[in-house]
C-alpha cells in the first residue's frame, strides 16, 4: 500500500497543493491528472522520495519512505521525463547498468529478449546516441519488462511512442496491475488504459492559488482540498 497523508508541495513561493491524500493498494492503477504546472511531476517525484514534500507524510506498507530509504527504492521503478540512458552505451549495456543499480542482475539473454519485445531487435548493440527519440524511449521502457519492483511510478511514459509501442506499454502496465502491482502515472495522451475502471486524482489549483493560498488537490468526484484518489 502506498499512502500520502496531508501532503503539501510548494514551488518557489507558489503552493501547488495542500492537504492531499491518496491510497494505492495492490492491483491498482492511479492516473494523476491536471493542467501543465499543476504539480503532477512534483507529486510523482515526492512519491519517489526524489524531493521532500513541504508538509505531510508518504508511507509504503505503513512506514515512512524516508525511514525505509533503500528498502523502498528496491520496491520502486521510476520513469521520469528524461530517458535516463547513457548515449555512449548500447541498449544492452544501459539495461545491464539499470539492473545492477536495482540490485537485480539479469542474464544477457533476458536483456536481449526484453529489447526484442520492445521492438529493438537488431539495435541492441548500437550506441543509443544513434537511435531515434522513440527508440531511446523504448530502451528505457524495456526496464518495465525486466522489473520485479511492485510499485511503478511513470511520468508521461507514452510520450514519443508510436502506436505499436503505446499498445505494448499499455499491455505491460495492465499485466503488472493484474499481477498485483501498483502503478501511478501521468499522461496527457488519451489511451485506452486510462479510460477504464481505475483510480483518478486531479490536481486542479484555482486561478488565485499563487496569490491567495493553497492549491486544491481534487478528484473528479470531489473538490475538497483534502480529497483522496477515488476509483471510477
Amino acid at each position: 500500500m502506498l499512502e500520502a497523508i496531508d501532503l503539501a508541495c510548494q514551488r518557489g513561493d507558489r503552493l501547488l497543493f495542500a492537504g492531499l491524500g491518496l491510497q494505492v493498494g495492490p492491483a491498482t492503477l492511479l492516473h494523476v491528472r491536471g493542467r501543465n504546472g499543476s504539480g503532477k511531476t512534483t507529486l510523482l517525484r515526492a512519491l519517489c522520495g526524489l524531493l521532500h514534500a513541504d508538509a505531510g507524510q508518504i508511507r509504503w506498507h505503513g512506514e515512512d519512505i524516508r525511514e525505509l530509504a533503500e528498502d523502498y527504492r528496491r520496491d520502486l521503478l521510476y520513469f521520469g521525463h528524461l530517458n535516463g540512458i547513457k548515449a555512449d552505451l548500447t541498449g544492452l549495456e544501459n539495461l545491464q547498468i539499470a539492473a545492477t543499480l536495482d540490485q537485480r542482475p539479469v542474464a544477457a539473454d533476458a536483456l536481449r529478449a526484453a529489447l526484442a519485445r520492445i521492438g529493438l531487435d537488431g539495435y541492441e548493440d548500437l550506441p543509443t546516441r544513434l537511435l531515434s527519440q522513440g527508440q531511446k524511449k523504448r530502451v528505457a521502457l524495456a526496464r518495465l519488462i525486466l522489473s520485479k519492483a511492485p510499485l511503478w511510478i511513470l511520468d508521461e511514459p507514452f510520450t514519443a511512442l508510436d502506436t505499436d509501442a503505446v499498445t505494448l506499454l499499455e499491455e505491460l502496465i495492465a499485466q503488472h496491475v493484474a499481477g498485483g502491482g501498483l502503478v501511478v502515472l501521468t499522461t496527457h495522451q488519451e489511451v485506452a488504459l486510462t479510460r477504464g475502471a481505475i483510480q483518478r486524482l486531479t490536481l486542479d489549483p484555482p486561478a488565485h492559488a499563487a496569490a491567495a493560498g493553497p492549491a486544491e488537490a481534487t478528484t473528479s468526484a470531489s473538490s475538497a482540498a483534502a480529497g483522496a484518489a477515488v476509483p471510477q
